[in-house]
């Protein structure tokens, strides 16, 4: 039997969200999910629905193109601070068409 997984470790994680079928989530985005300390996201209205039929809360913090350099270096501070940041987008993978690589680059 296969062991379970340890807790996540303080950092950021980029959690890929399901494009039109709900049950295209991954076991591991819903861990991520459910573990992370926050998540940010592009529309807090969008991912609070999405986290509300999994049966998820957790705190939602906004970001999208237009506070990216601001909210960037607070999101990456708060994972060397030790917290676990999931960062999603409204669908799909975050840091394909969204500004999600500032999160990163601040962190790396």
């Amino acid at each position: 039997m296969a062991k379970p997984p340890p807790p996540l470790s303080p950092g950021v994680y980029l959690v890929a969200t399901p494009i039109g079928n709900l049950e295209d989530i991954t076991a591991r985005a819903l861990r991520v999910l459910r573990e992370c300390d926050l998540i940010a996201c592009e529309d807090t209205r969008h991912t609070g629905r999405l986290l509300s039929r999994l049966g998820i809360r957790k705190p939602l913090v906004s970001y999208h193109e237009h506070n990216e350099a601001r909210r960037a270096g607070e999101l990456a501070g708060r994972a060397l601070s030790g917290e676990r940041v999931a960062v999603v987008s409204d669908a799909g993978t975050p840091g394909v068409s969204d500004p999600a690589y500032r999160v990163v680059r601040a962190a790396i």
